[in-house]
C-alpha cells in the first residue's frame, strides 16, 4: 500500500443491501454475453503496472497441473480427504508449507466416510516416522531447500501434495539481501505482528513451483532487486484465502486461471524505499496481496469487469464487493483481515489488497 492511503474505517460496510444482487445482474448480463458470442475481449487502457509472472518449466513432481493441461471450465482442486500438517489443514491437492531446518511436524491424514483407509505418505527429503494408522512425524532436512510430501489414498488414487520449503532461520539471510528491520509489535494485536522466523530462499528454478492450486511462488516475490537469490516469506492461510475467493470469482462469471498479484512480500526495506510509511505495512508479514484479474487480454492491468469499455476503479470495486460479500462465510472466519480498494495511477492500474492479519479493516484510496 502506497502512502497516499486514507483510512476511512476498520469497520467499513456496504451500506446498499442491493449491491450484491446489482453485482449479480452485472455478471448474469456478461454471461448472457458471452454465450452469444456478443462480448468482445474489452478494450484496456497501456499496462500502467507489471506483468504477471509466467510460470517456468521444471519439475513435474511440484508444478501439478501444466499449462497446457488447464481447461476453460475452472476447477479449484480441492482435496478428497483431509491432511493435517502441523496446524495446518490442508484444503487442495496440492499447498505449499513453510518450516524451519530440523523442524519436526506431526501429519496425519483422514477421510469424510465410514470406510477405513490405510494412506500412504512419501516424502522426498526430510525424516519420516510412522506413529500410527495414518499419522506420521517428518523431520525437516537440515538445510533450507524445497522437499515434497505426497499423502496417497491407494484405494482411489488420489493425492494430497505438498510443497515444503525449509526457510533460511531469520538473522540468517546473507548479507547482501536488505531485508531491514522489523518494528516492534504494537500493544493492540501484537500476536499479529511478530516478526517471521525465517525466509524462503528463491532461486530461478523455485519460482515456479505451485504452492497452492492456481499460484505459484514466484507471484509473491519482492521487487526490490534484480538477480538471485531473493528471499521472502509468506503464511499459509493467504494462500487459502486467496483461492477460496478466486473460486467465488470463477462461480460468479469473472473468469480467471489465478489473480495477478501485483504485490506480495515486501521487505521492510523495500517498502520504506518506495514511499510506503505504513510501518506495519501486512505485506512485510507475508499475509498480504495487491490483486487483479489480467485474462483478456493479459497485458498487466485490471480487466474491464463490468464490460463498460474501460479499466478503471469501478473493475477494482467490483472485486472488492466479492471479497466484501464472502466475507462473513464460515470457511472465511479463520482468515478474517484487511481489505483496500485502489484506483489507478501513472504507475499502476486499479487493484484491490487482502490480507490475513487477523481482524478486520477497510479503507479506499
Amino acid at each position: 500500500m502506497f502512502w497516499h492511503v486514507m483510512i476511512l474505517s476498520t469497520m467499513f460496510m456496504f451500506s446498499s443491501p442491493t449491491w450484491w444482487s446489482d453485482l449479480g445482474a452485472v455478471l448474469a448480463q456478461a454471461r448472457a454475453g458471452d454465450s452469444a458470442g456478443a462480448i468482445q475481449p474489452p478494450n484496456k487502457p497501456v499496462a500502467l503496472g507489471p506483468a504477471p509472472g509466467t510460470p517456468t518449466a521444471t519439475s513435474t513432481a511440484f508444478m501439478g497441473k501444466t499449462p497446457s493441461q488447464r481447461t476453460d471450465v475452472f476447477s479449484p482442486d480441492r482435496a478428497a480427504f483431509t491432511v493435517r500438517f502441523g496446524d495446518l489443514t490442508i484444503p487442495y491437492q496440492v499447498m505449499g508449507a513453510f518450516v524451519l531446518p530440523g523442524e519436526q511436524v506431526q501429519i496425519e491424514a483422514d477421510r469424510a466416510d465410514a470406510v477405513a483407509r490405510n494412506f500412504e505418505l512419501r516424502a522426498a527429503g526430510g525424516e519420516l516416522a510412522t506413529e500410527g494408522p495414518n499419522r506420521w512425524t517428518w523431520t525437516a532436512p537440515g538445510a533450507p531447500g524445497l522437499s515434497s510430501i505426497t499423502v496417497l489414498d491407494p484405494s482411489s488414487a488420489e493425492s494430497v501434495q505438498l510443497n515444503v520449503f525449509v526457510m533460511v532461520p531469520t538473522g540468517e539471510v546473507p548479507s547482501g539481501y536488505r531485508i531491514g528491520s522489523y518494528p516492534a509489535p504494537p500493544h493492540r494485536h501484537s500476536e499479529s505482528y511478530v516478526a517471521p522466523r525465517g525466509f524462503i530462499e528463491v532461486t530461478p528454478e523455485l519460482e515456479s513451483v505451485l504452492i497452492a492450486p492456481h499460484f505459484h511462488l514466484g507471484q509473491f516475490v519482492c521487487k526490490q532487486q534484480i538477480g538471485y537469490p531473493k528471499f521472502l516469506t509468506l503464511r499459509e492461510p493467504l494462500l487459502v484465502k486467496l483461492e477460496l475467493l478466486l473460486e467465488e470469482a470463477n462461480h460468479q462469471g469473472l473468469h480467471a486461471e489465478s489473480f495477478s498479484v501485483m504485490s506480495g512480500y515486501r521487505t521492510p526495506y523495500y517498502n520504506r524505499a518506495i514511499g510506503n510509511v505504513t510501518t506495519f505495512s501486512r505485506h512485510q508479514y507475508g499475509d498480504a496481496a495487491d490483486i487483479f484479474i489480467d485474462e483478456q487480454p493479459k497485458d498487466g492491468v485490471m480487466d474491464d469487469l463490468n464490460h463498460d469499455g474501460r479499466s478503471d476503479v469501478a473493475d477494482a470495486r467490483l472485486l472488492q464487493g466479492l471479497v466484501e460479500h464472502t466475507a462473513s462465510r464460515p470457511e472465511f472466519q479463520p482468515l478474517i483481515g484487511g481489505l483496500g480498494l485502489y484506483g489507478p495511477t501513472s504507475a499502476h492500474g486499479p487493484f484491490v489488497h487482502v490480507d490475513v492479519r487477523g481482524f478486520k479493516a477497510r479503507w479506499e484510496s
